[in-house]
């Protein structure tokens, strides 16, 4: 099963704390290497890291570039981005959030990995999937249990 992650799941990666949420966050990573991210996620993970975190752009950069290396990366295309534009639209949600929905779907994702959006959203064949939830979505502990 193909999944992708949304921005806040590598920045909760990368946080290096102890929280409850930056060890399930590595976790994820460690036990699904086969998900995606989309060019996009990267960009939001570099604008967090330097706006957010302070950290320098020589530094988010190369975090950015070391999460390329590690996942494979989805194109936002310009279909996809006019698809993202009229569910926007048509479930009132953010244009960015939008894309990575579309970006998934586009390449066969069966799930999102996100906090951002409503859990259990499901659209063109992906459902959002809220790896904080007290009870993992079935589709998110499926991908979990497989690679056990």
């Amino acid at each position: 099963m193909r999944l992708a992650f949304d921005t806040n799941l590598l920045v909760y990666a990368e946080s290096g704390g102890g929280s409850a949420r930056s060890r399930r966050a590595r976790e994820m990573v460690e036990r699904l290497p086969e998900a995606v991210v989309s060019a996009l996620t990267l960009g939001e993970l570099y604008r967090v890291l330097v706006r957010k975190a302070a950290c320098r752009p020589v530094e988010a950069l190369a975090v950015v570039r070391r999460w390329r290396a590690l996942l494979p990366v989805l194109d936002l295309t310009a279909t996809a981005m006019d698809t993202a534009l009229e569910l926007a639209v048509a479930h009132r949600l953010g244009v960015w959030d939008a894309a990575q929905l579309a970006v998934a779907a586009e390449a066969g994702c069966a799930a999102l990995v996100s906090e951002d959006m409503q859990d259990g959203f499901a659209w063109r064949g992906v459902t959002v999937v809220n790896p904080f939830a007290p009870e993992p979505h079935p589709l998110l502990q499926a991908a979990l249990d497989d690679r056990a």
